[in-house]
């Protein structure tokens, strides 16, 4: 079939298959180089033109023609581009606040990380039996009476082991923090 892409599309509009397929056919390079010149990117103009042309599909009977086809056709691919580009920032600023996120992330543990490295460094500086203790409370995370259990000594010496460990951590940190 054959005609302009008014008559074409009222054709369509009511059903004809074969003029719906004539004035895609038509305009599908149309709609693709619109996009590609607004969005600059073949795979999006590509994706754009697609959804645009299925938009004609399922619309042509809304069309009025009160404009010519093509007019029609460059602002459905006109706020096709328009949506992309909105859609596209929504999904850039997800994934750079996801990226903000995973950075700060990986900065935390970057920061527990060296924290946990001195922590064990500082307690390879301990005398045996206070490494012991503080290792079981602090890194096995077992009760004080757990410890002096497992210990074979009192809860209370436990509990002075643990004093003398966090003074001892502490003048360490303060040391480092000087030098």
């Amino acid at each position: 079939m054959s005609g302009t892409d008014e008559q074409l599309a009222g054709a369509a509009g009511k059903g004809d298959r074969q003029a719906l397929r004539r004035l895609l056919e038509r305009h599908h390079d149309t709609a693709f180089r619109f996009a590609y010149r607004l969005l600059g990117s073949r795979a999006d103009a590509q994706d754009v033109a697609q959804e645009v042309l299925m938009r004609v599909v399922s619309h042509v009977a809304a069309f009025r023609g009160d404009s010519r086809f093509s007019t029609w056709l460059y602002q459905l691919v006109l706020n096709a581009c328009r949506d992309h580009r909105r859609r596209q920032g929504r999904l850039r600023d997800m994934q750079q606040g996801f990226a903000a996120m995973s950075a700060a992330h990986r900065a935390d543990w970057a920061d527990s990380d060296a924290r946990l490295r001195w922590l064990y460094l500082a307690l390879d500086q301990l005398k045996p039996d206070l490494k012991e203790t503080a290792l079981l409370i602090l890194a096995e995370e077992v009760t004080q009476d757990d410890a002096a259990t497992i210990l074979g000594i009192s809860a209370g010496t436990v509990a002075w082991r643990m004093s003398e460990v966090k003074k001892r951590l502490r003048a360490m940190a303060d040391h480092d923090e000087r030098t």
